[in-house]
C-alpha cells in the first residue's frame, strides 16, 4: 500500500492551484477545447503539472497516467501492473459553471482493478479517501468511516448535472426509487458511498480517469460498480481508455 497521508497531500495541494484559477478572473479566460470538443481549463493543467511531478517523486516505480498528460500507447501499458490514473479536475463544466462541484481524482490501478482511491472537492474542503480497504471522509479535521445505506425500498438515485439521460428512468424504476439528488463530477459515487443516495447510473461514454478513484471508494464503502448488462465489475487500462454504461449500487 503507498502512502495515504501523501497522497492525501498531493491532492489537496492540486486542489489549491485549482482555487487560485477559479477565484481568480482567469477562470473566466483560457478556456479551450481538446479534439472530442470537451473543455480544458488553467486549472486543469496546473493540477496534472503538480500531481504528476509530486506522484513522480513519491512513488517513482509506478507509471502514470492523466487525462492531461501525452497517451500511453496500449502496447506500452498493456504490460503495467500497477499505475496511477488521474483526473487532475474532474467536472470541469462544472468549474466553468461555478458552482462548484468539481474535484481532484487519483486511483491506484492494480492488475487492472481500481484498489485504492483519492476524491478532493477543493471548494469544500471535503476528502474521500480509501486506506486498507477502508473508506473514509475528511472535513475540517473530522473522519468518519463511509459505509453504503444497504436499503431495501425507497431508495434514492444520485444523477448527472451534465450528462442527463431518458435511459437513467428504465433503468431505476427496476430499484425502486422514489427520490433523487443531483450532482456532478464524481461527488455521484461518493454520495452512494456516504449513504446520500443509493444507486448511480451512467447512460454513455466516460473514461476511465472519470470513474476509477469513485469507484475505489465505493466499493470501500462497501458498494458494487457493474457493467451495465453485466455482473462484470469494471475493469481497467482495456485497448480503449473509453467506458461504456454503468451501474452504481449502495445495496
Amino acid at each position: 500500500m503507498t502512502d495515504t497521508q501523501s497522497l492525501i497531500h498531493i491532492v489537496k495541494e492540486a486542489g489549491r492551484a485549482i482555487l487560485q484559477v477559479y477565484n481568480s478572473h482567469e477562470s473566466l479566460h483560457g478556456v479551450q477545447y481538446k479534439e472530442d470538443n470537451s473543455p480544458i481549463t488553467l486549472a486543469d493543467q496546473a493540477a496534472h503539472n503538480i500531481i504528476v511531478e509530486r506522484l513522480s517523486k513519491l512513488t517513482p516505480e509506478i507509471p502514470i497516467i492523466s487525462e492531461e498528460g501525452e497517451e500511453v500507447p496500449y502496447e506500452v501499458r498493456k504490460h503495467y501492473t500497477k499505475y496511477w490514473l488521474v483526473d487532475p479536475l474532474d467536472g470541469t463544466k462544472e468549474f466553468i459553471n461555478r458552482n462548484g462541484e468539481f474535484t481532484v481524482n487519483i486511483a491506484l490501478i492494480e492488475n487492472n482493478r481500481a484498489t485504492q482511491g483519492f476524491i478532493y472537492v477543493p471548494v469544500t474542503g471535503v476528502m474521500y479517501y480509501t486506506d486498507n480497504g477502508t473508506c473514509y471522509k475528511e472535513h475540517d479535521g473530522q473522519v468518519e468511516v463511509l459505509k453504503v445505506n444497504n436499503s431495501i425500498s425507497n431508495r434514492t438515485a444520485v444523477r448527472s448535472k451534465s450528462h442527463p439521460s431518458p435511459e437513467e428512468e428504465i433503468v431505476l424504476d427496476k430499484y425502486g426509487v422514489t427520490d433523487s439528488i443531483s450532482v456532478g463530477s464524481s461527488l455521484k459515487f461518493c454520495m452512494v458511498a456516504e449513504g446520500k443516495a443509493d444507486i448511480y447510473y451512467r447512460h454513455g461514454p466516460t473514461m476511465e480517469w472519470d470513474t476509477a478513484a469513485g469507484q475505489a471508494v465505493l466499493q470501500a464503502a462497501g458498494g458494487k460498480v457493474f457493467k451495465e448488462t453485466s455482473n462484470d465489475v469494471f475493469i481497467y487500462n482495456k485497448k480503449t481508455l473509453l467506458n461504456g454504461s454503468f451501474l452504481c449500487l449502495g445495496f
